[in-house]
């Protein structure tokens, strides 16, 4: 299970200065804990909406790994997949794009998407 994927951010000195009073009087124990709160308190004040794009783009929330005998059982059943994920999804090294296009009508991923470049590449169009 991946547990994070860093990610670099721009901040002005007066933000960056308001966070480090807050580490610096314990309300938080780093800067990175302060952002991290500052996120996850956003996406719960956001939640319903998160929830309604997920119902009606019908998404899988959470992790989706899959690799080339998955997509290959999806191509045996003969019709196209929509993917649409917020989260992680995971096409093995074993996946090729021909075989990605076969099978996927479109990928939709909210998060990360880890793919050999050639399949990303190929799904991206």
């Amino acid at each position: 299970m991946v547990e994070s994927e860093k990610i670099t951010i721009n901040l002005g000195p007066v933000d960056l200065g308001k966070i480090d009073v807050l580490v610096e009087q314990g309300i938080f124990s780093n800067r990175s804990d302060a952002i991290r709160t500052a996120i996850r308190n956003l996406l719960e004040q956001n939640k319903e909406l998160i929830g309604e794009v997920k119902v009606r783009k019908a998404a899988t929330v959470g992790a989706l790994i899959l690799d080339k005998s998955d997509l290959e059982k999806k191509k045996a059943q003969g019709k196209k997949v929509s993917l649409n994920i917020i989260g992680i999804l995971i096409l093995k090294e074993d996946v090729t794009a021909e075989l990605a296009l076969e099978v996927f009508e479109y990928v939709n991923v909210y998060g990360i998407f880890h793919a050999p470049e050639a399949v990303k590449k190929a799904l991206k169009n």
